[in-house]
C-alpha cells in the first residue's frame, strides 16, 4: 500500500510499473484528469489545495479499508496538488489482486471515498475569474450509471 500527495505529475508507466507485488494476476487503475469544463463555463486551469499531513493520513485509511474489504495485494494513490491545466493528470488508482472482479471493485471503491472523504480544496480558473468546486451530489454518490452536470453533458 502507499499513498503520494504531490505537485509534479505522476509517470502512469513507470509508476505502475515500479509498484504492485509480483504474482498478481490482474490490475485496476483510474486516472482523474482535469476537464476542460463545468458548470457550462470553459476551465482555463484548476488549482488543488490540500491539508498537509491530514491528506496523506486518510487516503492511507481509505486504503487499509480497501484492503480489509476486499481480496487485494496491494494498491497505490497518487493525488496531486497545485496548478493544473486540462487533460493534466490530477490523480492515480491502482490496485492489484489475483483476480479482476476485486481489483475493478476495490478501485472503484477507492476513487469513490477519496473524492468525498479526503481533505482537497479546488479552485476552477475559468475566463470569467477564480471560483471554488462546490459538492456534485452525483459526484459524492459514485452513482454507478453516470449523472448530468446539467447545460454541460446531457444524457443521449
Amino acid at each position: 500500500m502507499a499513498v503520494r500527495v504531490q505537485v509534479e505529475p505522476f509517470d502512469l508507466d513507470h509508476d505502475l510499473r515500479k509498484s504492485g507485488p509480483r504474482g498478481a494476476g490482474a490490475m485496476a487503475a483510474f486516472v482523474g484528469t482535469v476537464r476542460d469544463y463545468s458548470d457550462a463555463s470553459d476551465i482555463l486551469a484548476m488549482e488543488i489545495e490540500h491539508y498537509p499531513g491530514m491528506t496523506e493520513k486518510e487516503l492511507e485509511r481509505v486504503s487499509r479499508t480497501a484492503m480489509k474489504r476486499y481480496d487485494i495485494l496491494d494498491s497505490l494513490v497518487i493525488h496531486r496538488y497545485g496548478h493544473m491545466e486540462p487533460e493534466d493528470p490530477i490523480v492515480l488508482v491502482a490496485v492489484w489482486s489475483l483476480h479482476r472482479a476485486a481489483a475493478f471493485d476495490a478501485c472503484r471503491f477507492l476513487i469513490d471515498v477519496l473524492k468525498v472523504s479526503a481533505p482537497f480544496w479546488k479552485k476552477e480558473i475559468t475566463p470569467a475569474g477564480a471560483r471554488w468546486v462546490t459538492d456534485c451530489p452525483g459526484c459524492r454518490a459514485g452513482t454507478r450509471h453516470g449523472h448530468v452536470h446539467p447545460g454541460v453533458l446531457e444524457e443521449r
